[in-house]
């Protein structure tokens, strides 16, 4: 019995594995907490993305009603090639 305490006394490699353990588990902490940060930075432009499509949408084509620009042209396309 003693003599295995000598041994894990002098062994280095559960000491290496627990500091590999902590290391990757703060990789781990710092990764969480750069992708969140990215995340909500991607959240924010997405919604500003998505409201300017959606005021600038005509209303007929389930935009909202109101604001946007007018004129352009009107949906759908005359004439054209059918069937192939």
């Amino acid at each position: 019995m003693r003599r295995l305490v000598t041994l894990l006394m002098k062994s280095k490699t559960g000491a290496t594995a627990i500091e590999y353990g902590l290391i990757a588990a703060l990789v781990a902490v710092a990764a969480i907490a750069g992708m969140t940060q990215l995340g909500d930075a991607l959240d924010t432009i997405f919604s500003g993305v998505g409201g300017t499509l959606e005021a600038n949408t005509p209303a007929d084509l389930g935009g909202s009603s109101g604001g946007g620009t007018t004129g352009g042209t009107t949906g759908g396309t005359t004439g054209g090639t059918t069937g192939g």
